[in-house]
């Protein structure tokens, strides 16, 4: 345990923000899987602006790489189209 002030506050800093990161991750990791999931094409456009929306917040936040989020978003982006196709 930390006897410093300051790094006492730095671990109650750190575990708050681990939490809201893990819970910002699995919320993205969610909406992907709705959109991949997704029957009709209807359903995959709703559920594809919703996981664009957190993949960009998340992406701006730092969470995940702004690289990550554009492939991610590319791929989704296919998969949405080839159902529609179908």
């Amino acid at each position: 345990m930390p006897r410093i002030k300051s790094a006492k506050k730095a671990m109650r800093q750190a575990r708050a923000h681990y939490q809201t990161n893990r819970a910002q991750r699995s919320a993205v990791r969610t909406a992907l899987k709705h959109v991949r999931e997704a029957k009709s094409p209807d359903q995959a456009t709703v559920a594809y602006r919703a996981a664009v929306r957190l993949l960009d917040r998340a992406a701006r936040k730092g969470l995940i790489h702004a690289n990550n989020a554009a492939r991610h978003k590319s791929r989704l982006a296919a998969a949405v189209r080839k159902l529609g196709k179908t």
